[in-house]
């Protein structure tokens, strides 16, 4: 069975999205991040994942998670400092 047409609610676009939206959604076009926590209830997203990806990007994807949201707003009031001074 091929996942690609199952939809569910996205958590961080707050609406319907299709499994296959997750699969390149992601920064070059790859998984979602939140891919495993979003569709493991629904089917085996792990064995689909691993059977799709090079090791090193199902490794890539077992292991990246974002930075936390306020680190991240730190960096990007750090960015925009130094945007402003070098103007």
């Amino acid at each position: 069975m091929e996942p690609e047409h199952l939809e569910r609610r996205c958590p961080r676009l707050g609406g319907d999205v299709a499994f296959g939206y997750c699969k390149v959604c992601g920064e070059g076009e790859t998984p979602c991040f939140k891919v495993f926590d979003c569709w493991w209830e629904r089917f085996d997203v792990v064995a689909h994942m691993q059977a799709r990806l090079s090791p090193e990007a199902f490794a890539a994807l077992s292991t990246n998670r974002p930075q936390p949201k306020v680190t991240s707003l730190v960096d990007l009031i750090r960015q925009a400092q130094q945007r402003a001074s070098q103007d």
